[in-house]
């Protein structure tokens, strides 16, 4: 028995319940994915509609609002932690990037393998705007796990076997994701920094 099943078994007994306690904890801190929980509670209610969408309701919304306590908790103790063992510089770049990236990023953690937890914390730290946290994340989850119950609808055990591929490689996945943004990022940073030279703009118009 591999340790997924293990889990699905422990907390299969509890239902729902036992969806949003999982969920709703690992937007805090612990690592153990919804997902593991839901997937199997999906196949057992393949065209049981309003089944589905109470369970996509109960891993979206109970996700949400454990990542308010992550966003809490931040807020309440990450800055005060952060400044024992780091200048005032950085938190004050943590601020700034929550500022002009935190609804994309709380978007992209919410729906990509990137630990959404994490970016919880960050946002609290940084204090961004509780709304703009909450939308991004609601629109994130919901679309995470309503397109895992989409998937698993259409096309069934195919499905719930590509997406336990995709639970297996997770960290790997993100750590793709995140090294790939590094290019992007350099080849971004390239683009803005090109001057235009105005004489030459002058003399080709003249032309």
């Amino acid at each position: 028995m591999s340790w997924k099943d293990t889990i699905v078994d422990f907390f299969d007994i509890f239902g729902p319940a036992s969806l949003a306690m999982v969920s709703f904890t690992e937007s805090i801190i612990q690592p153990i994915p919804p997902d593991l929980i839901y997937i199997p509670m999906l196949a057992d209610t393949i065209g049981d509609v309003p089944m589905v969408i109470w369970l996509w309701l109960t891993v979206t919304l109970s996700s949400v609002a454990g990542s308010m306590v992550g966003y809490w908790i931040g807020k309440r103790w990450g800055r005060n932690l952060l400044s024992r063992f780091s200048k005032q510089s950085h938190l004050d770049k943590i601020e700034a990037l929550t500022l002009k990236y935190g609804t994309l990023g709380i978007f992209i953690a919410a729906f990509s393998p990137i630990p959404y937890k994490v970016f919880g914390w960050v946002a609290g730290m940084g204090e961004m705007e509780k709304k703009p946290f909450l939308l991004a994340g609601l629109c994130g989850r919901g679309l995470r796990f309503g397109l895992e119950a989409v998937l698993i609808g259409v096309y069934g055990n195919a499905a719930i076997d590509a997406l336990n591929w995709f639970l297996d490689n997770e960290i790997i996945l993100a750590l793709v994701m995140i090294l790939s943004t590094i290019p992007l990022w350099y080849g971004w940073k390239w683009w803005s920094n090109i001057e235009i030279n105005s004489a030459t703009l002058d003399s080709k118009t003249n032309e």
